[in-house]
């Protein structure tokens, strides 16, 4: 299906290439390696879909890139520029514009509104007010949200408050595109929608990678790299 935010959209993707990435963490009891010297391109217009059990790295993998956390070894280039050497500000200048980011636990402010939601990160990054409000609105109509834009999201369903925060990772129209379990917590038919959403915005020139279980979600996608121990695998 055509989503309609293809026609709204305006930034071109850019290139990711990860080389020698590696995240390693230190708890009480041991070191953890998350990522273990992984190295990987991405194109523009590229969907690509990582898939591996919990705990495989994927979730690592896109921190990292959308400028979340920061590595312990390797370089992430997004674009011309290595992101792991960026400072603070930077980086939050990174997420806010460059790097879309669509989180696993939604990540609404609860005291707002969807379309309040949606008009925050604009508001930010200095978006006058009708295009705030014009833009929100025909990303909750493209989700199946167009009435539900004056509700909290204590007052949506979980599906719903997941296709708020899919809204949300795209309000600033940013190149890249980063989803984390985007359906999970979604019916077959909203499955559908939000699939088909990710794979028109990199028709559209996009750089989208998403992490997910659902090998029928994979299939739709470009490439699939499959993760198992901080590392990509051949599938069995």
């Amino acid at each position: 299906m055509k989503s309609g935010i293809a026609e709204a959209s305006h930034a071109a993707g850019l290139p990711v290439e990860v080389v020698g990435l590696s995240k390693k963490y230190r708890t009480v009891a041991a070191e953890v390696v998350a990522l273990d010297h992984v190295s990987l391109q991405f194109k523009p217009g590229e969907s690509v879909a990582l898939m591996g059990p919990s705990g495989c790295g994927k979730t690592s993998l896109l921190n990292l890139i959308g400028g979340i956390d920061h590595s312990t070894a390797g370089s992430i280039m997004v674009g011309n520029v290595d992101i792991a050497k960026l400072r603070e500000r930077e980086l939050e200048r990174y997420r806010l514009l460059q790097a879309g980011y669509v989180f696993q636990f939604f990540n609404l402010i609860p005291s707002l509104t969807a379309l309040q939601n949606l008009e925050l990160p604009m508001l930010i990054a200095g978006v006058g007010e009708d295009e705030r409000r014009a833009r929100s609105q025909k990303l909750l109509e493209t989700v199946r949200l167009g009435a539900k834009g004056h509700k909290r999201p204590e007052e949506l369903s979980g599906g719903e408050q997941q296709r708020v925060a899919i809204c949300l990772a795209l309000v600033n129209d940013p190149p890249l595109i980063l989803a984390d379990e985007p359906t999970g917590n979604l019916d077959s038919a909203n499955i559908g929608v939000i699939t088909d959403l990710l794979i028109s915005l990199s028709h559209e020139g996009k750089t989208v990678i998403v992490a997910t279980h659902d090998p029928k979600v994979a299939e739709a996608f470009s490439r699939i790299h499959h993760m198992r121990d901080g590392r990509f695998v051949k599938p069995n």
